[in-house]
């Protein structure tokens, strides 16, 4: 993280009733993107960071891989005309990010979704009483784990819908969620997660209000709806529907670089108190070396939503076909078909195609890893019984070629057969006894023991089966057998792995010694 100290790059934005100096601005315009691609054109002589100074001669093979025109878009923070000095470009950015997604003030993060769920608990164990819980989904991001330690925050999870066939959780209902309040005289806040990774869309309107009912801000990690609301046949973005902050992984379907995301603050009711403490964690999570290229890619996706209305309708389109050819197929089901059996969902992400391949005999992981290695098909995702697709905005892929590949999928096991491994392992199993606050198991003493001398012991780490970075146990949590079964099953599976294990064999889990 080093380089110089930088100043905040998030700006307060006007009032978003009122007309502002950015009226006349173009939903289209990119005030940091083109004042980056104008240094670069300079005839200049570069005696500072990045090392390669925009020379070919210096770094030929950076220059060779990448190409020269990055490289000069390659510049340190700090620079006069881009993002220091009153009026920067990138403060104009900002203000039109905020205003595109409806936020009281926008950050733009340069180490992904990530970051900002640990800037969120950050702000959380900041926010109110010491003593206070914060009532969070259990299937949250391993990310906001990662939070929870910092910030040194006492959970109380609240257990999301669960689909025993398929293994997968979606989301929080209202009733839900009044309930887990109902159990708790104040909150920190409330922190939920919507979309899930597989499109299932909650009722954010109904539980923001729940929320504040009970005094509680909401914090809804909706990294996999960057997209929301720039359609009228997308959900709506959970800023617009009463949200108090807002984590958004910009770069999955917003259309960014890799590992840039954007942190959204609502105008509601926590909004004078949520701003400052986000802005201090923020200045404690954010790199004073921020990619150029990163803070530009996020300025130009934006705009590329803002006026990408016919991009979004032919990727949607896109995404119906392929799910319209896999249902005429026969051997397959679209897995967003069997929402409606859930009370907690209220819509589903159409730029999402889950598809159960375990109805058609083939197991989750192995159909990912096939279809990548035989057909050079990339899917997102995959669980036991479901493999995931996501078709980003104006992507218009070669249908046919993905369901021939999957129609050309070998039986690698019978279906009654998939189901009895997911209803033994898919569902996410009861996590152990907080025995003590998370931060604390994290940073005591520890030893290291076989994972079948860990069953009954205090994890010190956060463990999460990947994909999807779902936390099963969290440190303070004691630790089960049917916990360790779990991860040793998830493990052995192709392309899975347990986040947050020191061992990655799992022949040995971290504990709290005694």
């Amino acid at each position: 993280m080093g380089g110089m100290a930088s100043t905040s790059l998030a700006t307060r934005i006007p009032d978003l009733g009122r007309p502002s100096r950015l009226a006349s601005r173009s939903v289209a315009d990119t005030p940091y993107a083109d004042a980056l691609a104008r240094y670069a054109a300079r005839d200049t002589v570069r005696l500072n960071v990045p090392g390669h100074s925009a020379d070919s001669e210096a770094a030929p093979r950076l220059a060779d891989y990448f190409g020269d025109d990055l490289l000069r878009k390659d510049v340190p923070p700090l620079l006069t005309g881009l993002d220091n000095g009153a009026g920067n470009p990138l403060a104009a950015s900002l203000r039109l990010a905020a205003e595109a997604w409806g936020a009281r003030r926008t950050w733009f993060l340069t180490n992904g979704a990530s970051q900002a769920n640990r800037i969120a608990a950050l702000a959380l164990g900041a926010f109110r009483d010491a003593d206070a819980p914060v009532v969070a989904q259990r299937s949250a991001h391993s990310s906001f784990s990662d939070g929870v330690i910092l910030g040194g925050l006492s959970p109380r999870f609240i257990t999301p819908s669960i689909d025993g066939w398929f293994g997968i959780n979606h989301g929080v209902s209202p009733a839900a969620l009044r309930d887990a309040l109902g159990h708790h005289e104040r909150s920190k806040g409330v922190y939920l997660v919507s979309p899930s990774y597989f499109g299932a869309v909650a009722d954010v309107a109904a539980l923001a209000e729940i929320a504040h009912e009970a005094g509680a801000p909401l914090v809804v990690d909706a990294a996999w709806g960057a997209h929301f609301g720039f359609h009228e046949e997308l959900p709506e973005n959970p800023l617009r529907l009463g949200a108090d902050l807002v984590v958004s992984s910009t770069h999955k379907l917003g259309g960014s670089l890799t590992q840039s995301a954007m942190l959204h603050l609502g105008d509601g009711p926590f909004g004078d108190e949520l701003e400052l403490l986000v802005e201090r964690a923020f200045k404690l999570a954010q790199s004073t070396s921020e990619s150029s290229l990163l803070l530009a890619s996020l300025d130009v996706a934006r705009a590329e939503l803002q006026d990408g209305r016919d991009r979004i309708a032919a990727a949607i389109a896109a995404a119906d076909e392929l799910r319209d050819r896999i249902r005429r197929g026969g051997r397959f089901r679209i897995v967003s078909d069997t929402f409606d059996r859930f009370d907690d969902i209220v819509a589903a992400d159409p730029l999402r195609v889950s598809i159960d391949v375990g109805s058609g005999g083939v197991h989750g992981p192995t159909a990912r890893e096939l279809l990548m290695d035989r057909d050079g098909i990339y899917l997102e995702i995959a669980t036991e019984t479901c493999v995931v697709a996501v078709v980003a905005p104006g992507v218009i892929p070669d249908a046919a070629r993905v369901v021939d590949a999957l129609h050309a999928l070998p039986i690698s096991i019978h279906s009654a057969a998939v189901g009895e491994a997911v209803g033994a392992t898919g569902a996410l199993p009861e996590p152990g006894e907080l025995a003590m606050l998370p931060r604390d198991a994290f940073f005591r003493p520890t030893e290291v023991v076989p994972i079948d001398e860990a069953v009954g012991r205090v994890s010190a780490d956060a463990l999460a089966a990947y994909p999807p970075g779902i936390p099963n146990v969290f440190p303070g949590e004691v630790i089960t057998a049917e916990l360790v079964r779990f991860l040793q099953h998830v493990a052995a599976t192709p392309g899975g792995y347990v986040r947050g294990a020191a061992d990655p064999t799992l022949a040995t889990l971290s504990v709290v010694s005694r």
